[in-house]
Parts: C-alpha cells; sequence; structure tokens
C-alpha cells in the first residue's frame, strides 16, 4: 500500500476552501460523480485516493474504466515524464511522430502479431463515443446500409449517433431530437428463458415480413458495463457474428470499458472464438487517464479518403506515450493477464460468498473478470450501499437500468491486501444497511 503523500498545491493552498460552494457556483448542474463522491480529492496513487484534509479511499470506480493501471502509474508517469523533459510534441492533429509510431509498433508487436489480428488502427476523437460514432459511420459507408442493430441495456455512448445505439431512456431522454436507424435487439437472456434471444435476434434480422431495413452492423459489448454487467457466451457471441457474416452486416464490439484487460485478456473477445470487423477502444487505452480513443478495422474496409473522418484532438502524444508504456510493461507476456485472472477469482468467490450470507439482499453475482458486480434486489438498497461505503471509505457505483447493481471496477494492478480491504468495507457496509432498512 501507499503511504500517504504530502499535500500540496491548490488544494493546500486554499486555506478554508469551500469545495462545495465554489463547484455549485461555477459548475454546472449537470456534473453527477461529485453529488455521490462530494469529497474534496488531492492526491490519488495506486488504488488509492486522499482528499484535501488527508482522508483516505479505496477507488473501486478507476475512472469508470479510465484507470485500468491505477492512478499515477509509476512506470507510466515516468515514461511520461521524459517525453515533457524532451519537449516532445504534445498536440500534431494526425501528423506522424515518433510518439505515434511507437504506439503502434507497441500495440502491434504486443496485442495484433500474438492473435494473428490483421487489423488497421484509426485515431479519432478523444472520447469513447467518438469512436463508436467512427465506426457507424464506416459501416454505413462500406455497406451502403443505414440502420445499425444494437442491444437491450447497451451503453455507447452520449453523442447523437451513438446515444441512438444506447438503450437507457433517461440519457435518451436529454437528446430531446429523434434517435433515428436503429433496430434494438434483445441481448442474451433479456427474454424469459422459453425464448431463446438469439432466435429472436436472427428472426427479426432476417425472415421476410419483419419490416426491418437491412442492417448495416451490429454493435455489441461482450460485457454490459452500463447495462449491469450482462456477460454473453461464447456461443451466443459466435451465432451473432455468423449471423451478421450471413446477412451481409459488420460486427462491432463495443471493447470501451471491457477492453484493455479489464475481463483478464486484453480483449474481452479474446476467449470467445470471434475476430469482429470493427472493435472501439478508449477509456484505458492511454493506461494513463488521458483521453484517447481508436477503431480497429480489417484492412478491407479502411476505404476513408483523406480527411473523411478527422478531428482536432487525433494526436494526444501524451497518450500514445503511456499508451505504448502501458502495452509494453503489461502485455509483452502472460505474467500481466495471469494476475488479472487471479484477483477476479478472488473478487467473484468473495462475491459469491457475500451473495450466499444475505440471500435476502442480493440475487446474483454479473459480469466477468475485474468487471464483476453483486445484484441488490432493491434499488434503494443499492443507493444506501454506496452512500454507506463512501462513508466507510470505498469508492464503488451502481449500474443497470435500475441501479440495482454493485460495480465492483478496481485497478488492475491493485494488491490482493487492497482487495480485501475494499471488500471488507463493503460487508460492514452491507451490514449496517441491513440494519437500516429492517
Amino acid at each position: 500500500m501507499n503511504e500517504v503523500p504530502m499535500l500540496g498545491g491548490f488544494a493546500s493552498g486554499t486555506p478554508g476552501l469551500a469545495a462545495i460552494d465554489i463547484f455549485e457556483r461555477l459548475e454546472s448542474n449537470v456534473r453527477f460523480y461529485c453529488r455521490q463522491y462530494p469529497a474534496l480529492f488531492s492526491r490519488a496513487a495506486g488504488a488509492e485516493l486522499w482528499t484535501s484534509d488527508g482522508r483516505r479511499f479505496l477507488d473501486f470506480l478507476s475512472g469508470a474504466g479510465a484507470l485500468n493501471y491505477g492512478h499515477n502509474n509509476p512506470v507510466l508517469k515516468q515514461a511520461l515524464l521524459e517525453y515533457l523533459s524532451f519537449n516532445g510534441p504534445v498536440h500534431s492533429l494526425d501528423m506522424h511522430t515518433e510518439a505515434k509510431a511507437h504506439f503502434l509498433l507497441s500495440f502491434e508487436r504486443n496485442i495484433l502479431a500474438p492473435r494473428h489480428l490483421d487489423y488497421k488502427v484509426q485515431f479519432v476523437g478523444p472520447t469513447g463515443a467518438n469512436a463508436v460514432e467512427a465506426a457507424f459511420k464506416l459501416a454505413r459507408k462500406v455497406t451502403q446500409r443505414r440502420s445499425i442493430a444494437a442491444f437491450t441495456n447497451g451503453y455507447h455512448g452520449m453523442s447523437l449517433g451513438a446515444l441512438a445505439a444506447t438503450a437507457s431512456l433517461s440519457k435518451r431522454g436529454g437528446a430531446h431530437v429523434s434517435l433515428n436507424d436503429v433496430v434494438r435487439l434483445p441481448y442474451e437472456g433479456f427474454l424469459a428463458e422459453r425464448m431463446g434471444s438469439f432466435e429472436v435476434v436472427e428472426s427479426l434480422l432476417t425472415q421476410a415480413g419483419c419490416g426491418l431495413d437491412p442492417v448495416a452492423a451490429i454493435v455489441l459489448e461482450t460485457v454490459q458495463g452500463e447495462g449491469g454487467l450482462n456477460a454473453c457466451t461464447r456461443d451466443w457471441i459466435r451465432s451473432v457474428a455468423d449471423l451478421a457474416r450471413n446477412i451481409g452486416a459488420l460486427l462491432i464490439i463495443d471493447d470501451i470499458q471491457a477492453g484493455c484487460g479489464r475481463t483478464g485478456s486484453f480483449f474481452s473477445f479474446d476467449d470467445l472464438d470471434v475476430v469482429p470487423d470493427i472493435v472501439c477502444l478508449s477509456k484505458s487505452i492511454s493506461g494513463y487517464g488521458l483521453p484517447m480513443s481508436i477503431i480497429l478495422l480489417k484492412r478491407d474496409l479502411d476505404l476513408w479518403s483523406p480527411g473523411e473522418h478527422n478531428g482536432t484532438f487525433r494526436g494526444n502524444n501524451l497518450a500514445f506515450v503511456t499508451g505504448a508504456a502501458a502495452l509494453d510493461c503489461y502485455w509483452s507476456d502472460n505474467i500481466f493477464s495471469s494476475s488479472v485472472g487471479e484477483k477476479s477469482s478472488f473478487l467473484r468467490n468473495r462475491l459469491c460468498e457475500i451473495s450466499e450470507n444475505w440471500p435476502g439482499l442480493f440475487s446474483q453475482v454479473k459480469g466477468r473478470g475485474l468487471l464483476t458486480g453483486l445484484e441488490c434486489r432493491e434499488p434503494e438498497f443499492a443507493a444506501m450501499l454506496v452512500s454507506k461505503c463512501y462513508d466507510l471509505g470505498l469508492i464503488i457505483e451502481t449500474c443497470g437500468p435500475r441501479d440495482t447493481v454493485m460495480k465492483f471496477m478496481p485497478a488492475l494492478t491493485a494488491e490482493f491486501e487492497l482487495l480485501d480491504e475494499g471488500l471488507g468495507i463493503f460487508e460492514r457496509a452491507v451490514e449496517a444497511c441491513k440494519v437500516n432498512a429492517s
């Protein structure tokens, strides 16, 4: 574990700072996470955060998956500081830089070549939604079709095209315009057991009289990070991949939250025997929480004309530097992925024990890898747990259509001792909330 770092900078240099007042006065009402975790954070290292007054928190949120290697990872920070001290270019549009070349070669060497994947890399705008928008735009260009098939409980971003594919009614409602050209299909397990979800998907996309135009692409998450940690099986996703090929549609896997090692392997589909036509990556692809987003596309799909899809912030060289450092440090062999697998088993076993100990409060353990959760039977109890965990020093969030799934997403680099400590805090929170709920 890390020692509490020395305080300094803005927080310590502003005696009596009324944090809530300054943010209430100057920042938009749209802010969200700070309402659940209202502390003024000053320092961070690994899976730990400290407030300006020295209070310590364990972070099981990890920047919603943008900090898979923890806060201020020392290996990545060293690479970043060296690059800055050398005065390397920070912003470069899509011009050639040594930093970009290093990232591309590292990605090819550590990720693509070992998997025998022949993808080209497209750098898009800095957010995950930018990757999804580019993927949809390319799929429509390649197939000359308009519609995208997306799934129940899927989440793909907040810009209009990505939002159209997102299932959450509350998020879609914020658009205040029509969200068109998306076909909604049932994800595996969404329908009653007697109704096979793939058979319904197949019928809707292939049968005469279904009333649907041919789709350009089928987009899905192998683990629905915001949708409740629903994880598809190998058989189901292989059937979907075969269906996409048979109907002339592209298969897009949105690996923005579930990728970059979160499920144990680098891609969440590594063990599922599918090769997507397009892969969307963001969040932890930079390794350090720096904005960066890419799509991987099969070579024959690269039909773009120069500049046809662009953006000012495609050349974040700082993200290239830390992203390459993360790939070289953690993905040059199987040691890191094996350690993530061990921690994943530890987390799932503990959550299964908790579920068994309080069957009246929890219904099931969901997800894969270090993207695993525990479903509460009531949303009110889940909300109480988030609040009590915060009071006890653990940052954790909920997900799912009713916000009933407690989402455990610690840094992949977190020590077993920290995982154990965080789970202990969670159990104490369950005990306290159970008393208050009864």
